[in-house]
């Protein structure tokens, strides 16, 4: 990797292949989905959304919130950047996905309920509040200018909203009589053979693209994070250095909890 490429990018050979395993595996999944795998016998080709939708929201319910949320619990306990940023890089991916998932869903729901919207079913509010709370997460982290106060309240806002997961789990069943949705396929085992495999294989490839955007994401922060206290230049040493020595230092790293005190 050149130096242009190290400044100009926050990727290194380990996110390179990680990328590429995603492209593959995104453009399988989007063929099993929308060639191979057969129609619904009730809701048709439209149930093909199922492939995305359903895996868009597992990785939004239970990789990116909780996510949040430990980074949250121990940016409280460490009083480190390295936790702070982690909780902010989660956030972000939580509004990606929540975001997707909420779009495929009224996708796959207007020819199957016949309508974009409704108020009425519990579990679209759930998510939709839940899309809320984080971006409303996100616009309080950009309204502070000091770090460890951003750090410590942003903190407790992400802890409440991560609450929310659990509403949005259980709303099929708390409000059965007040929701559209159904319960899970998979659960009452309405998947099988190359079905349950696309959703499989989906959810995965799914799971690995959070993990790679998490990467990137937290680099782009703890690169932020730099450039305020020690300047660009110093930043971008870094940053290469890094890039040259194959490891995610800016990851994984012990020292830069120490560094990244607030």
């Amino acid at each position: 990797m050149s130096e242009s490429t190290n400044v100009a990018t926050t990727g290194s050979r380990t996110t390179q292949i990680l990328g590429f395993v995603v492209l593959l595996g995104l453009s399988v999944v989007f063929v099993l989905a929308f060639v191979v795998t057969e129609p619904d016998a009730v809701q048709q080709d439209a149930v093909r959304m199922f492939y995305i939708h359903v895996p868009a929201a597992i990785v939004a319910l239970y990789l990116t919130v909780p996510a949040l949320a430990v980074a949250s619990a121990m940016a409280l306990y460490k009083k480190t950047r390295w936790w702070d940023i982690t909780a902010a890089a989660a956030a972000e991916l939580g509004v990606v996905f929540c975001g997707l998932t909420l779009v495929t869903g009224v996708i796959w729901g207007r020819p199957i309920w016949n309508t974009w919207w409704e108020w009425g079913d519990v579990r679209l509010l759930t998510t939709l509040v839940l899309f809320l709370m984080l971006l409303g997460y996100l616009a309080y982290r950009r309204s502070v200018v000091d770090p460890g106060t951003r750090a410590r309240r942003s903190a407790v806002i992400a802890l409440v909203a991560s609450t929310n997961v659990l509403l949005v789990n259980r709303s099929v069943i708390w409000w059965q009589n007040r929701t559209l949705h159904q319960k899970s396929s998979l659960i009452e085992g309405r998947l099988e053979d190359m079905k349950l495999f696309t959703f499989a294989l989906s959810t995965l490839v799914f799971a690995v693209m959070f993990f790679w955007m998490m990467i990137h994401r937290f680099r782009i922060g703890w690169l932020e994070h730099k450039i305020e206290t020690v300047g660009v230049d110093a930043a971008i040493a870094e940053r290469r250095a890094s890039a040259h020595a194959g490891l995610d230092e800016a990851i994984s790293h012990p020292a830069l909890e120490k560094e990244g005190s607030t």
